[in-house]
């Protein structure tokens, strides 16, 4: 046995199982500790020390404020104050500021639990299990947060995009129930990708059914604040982003995504020949080039007017051109090129939120919620493969078949 190994008593299981609470009472004698010392500092004199005469500071000890409580990631402790008199300003500690009630990192917790899905109801239950049952927290702590939200997402959508190289586009838009609202609002969401390799939020709006003038006010608000015409945009066929894009980036490549055209195909095919159809339906955008990808089309058309449904196999010459843009960006992107899978993917942290939240009373609401937990989202947000390889996207390079091409001309950007 070690000389460091230290045996299981029943005289130590009661300090284990008090450690909790222990850790909390020397947190909070050493803040006490320090709010003290900083009134020394401060003062320039201890605690009953008499004010030397030549020393020019004013101000005196007077007592302390009322007890309050602090929560921490180590839990709720209760300190108090100290107060000072005789001032020219008022003393504001560094340590304690006033009104504070909980730490920065306790704060930053506070979001993440209830939009990860925690209701209101269970919120102050569980909060209070992990800070302690003095936690300074209510159901109003929420009210506030999601009031601190709109303001946050008011000043968000408004910050400048000067010098911010978004180079690909994902769009998509999610539909939410407002208690005081006719129909479902849309909320049309951008994700960009940036020349670091980075993914970030670049909008979330309310918009009328994704319609071409919801998409064109976006975009002309993205341009306005310096957002430069991204090289290729990712969306849905039923959007109105394409008409929009004609409207403020023509110039900007458009690729349809494969995961939508695919759900429609298999809509039009009976449920016992689905299996079979999607595994050839699948197979089709990973062909190494674009001829290999119009081989497999056709032979997915082959195999649908075999088996009845060629109605299926004609949706994929809808939009055709759209479907194979890819091709023409570096193969290193393309996993991320084919789908909206990067708007869509933290969209299902969104309808975990929404579907706990029931509904909202109003769209400016719901709009400030689903764009916080965008925000909390976007810090997991995985880097795009060969980030290197936007720097020549960013410059025009030219792409065939996801190869650069040697002594190609670049091209211009919008």
């Amino acid at each position: 046995m070690s000389k460091y190994t230290i045996e299981s008593t029943p005289e130590s299981r009661p300090f284990w199982e008090g450690l909790e609470a222990f850790a909390r009472r020397e947190v909070q004698s050493f803040i006490q500790r320090i709010l003290e010392e900083e009134v020394t500092e401060h003062l320039g004199r201890g605690r009953s020390q008499r004010r030397e005469a030549v020393d020019s500071r004013e101000g005196y000890r007077n007592g302390y404020g009322k007890p309050r409580n602090l929560s921490t990631s180590l839990g709720t402790i209760r300190v108090r104050r100290p107060r000072v008199r005789g001032l020219m300003e008022n003393f504001e500690s560094r340590i304690l500021p006033l009104f504070k009630r909980r730490t920065e990192e306790v704060g930053k917790l506070l979001p993440e639990l209830y939009l990860h899905g925690l209701s209101l109801g269970d919120f102050d239950l569980a909060m209070r299990g992990l800070l302690g049952e003095g936690a300074p927290l209510s159901e109003g702590s929420i009210v506030r947060l999601k009031v601190g939200w709109r303001s946050e997402y008011d000043v968000w959508k408004r910050r400048s995009l000067e010098g911010l190289d978004a180079l690909y586009l994902w769009v998509d838009g999610i539909y939410v129930k407002a208690g005081l609202e006719k129909d479902k609002a849309a909320l049309l969401v951008v994700i960009a990708a940036l020349k670091d390799g980075s993914k970030a939020v670049l909008a979330v709006e309310s918009g009328h059914r994704e319609s071409v003038e919801s998409w064109s006010g976006i975009l002309r608000d993205l341009k306005r604040r310096g957002l430069k015409a991204p090289r290729l945009v990712v969306g849905d066929g039923h959007l109105g982003i394409w008409g929009a894009l004609s409207n403020v980036f023509p110039d900007t490549a458009e690729q349809r995504c494969w995961n939508h055209r695919i759900i429609n195909i298999l809509d039009k095919i009976s449920k016992k020949k689905q299996p079979e159809a999607k595994s050839l339906l699948t197979a089709i955008p990973y062909a190494p080039t674009r001829d290999e990808v119009g081989q497999r089309k056709k032979a997915f058309q082959k195999w649908c007017g075999s088996n009845g449904c060629t109605a299926a196999g004609d949706l994929l010459d809808r939009d055709w051109e759209r479907m194979v843009t890819f091709y023409g960006f570096p193969k290193e992107h393309w996993k991320h090129l084919r789908t909206t899978n990067p708007v869509e993917s933290p969209f299902a942290t969104v309808r975990l939120r929404t579907g706990a939240a029931k509904r909202f009373k109003k769209v400016e609401n719901a709009t400030a919620m689903i764009w916080k937990v965008l925000m909390v989202a976007e810090k997991t947000f995985r880097k795009i493969a060969a980030p290197e390889l936007l720097a020549e996207v960013a410059e025009g390079t030219v792409y065939v078949n996801g190869v650069k091409v040697k002594n190609a001309e670049p091209k211009v950007a919008a």
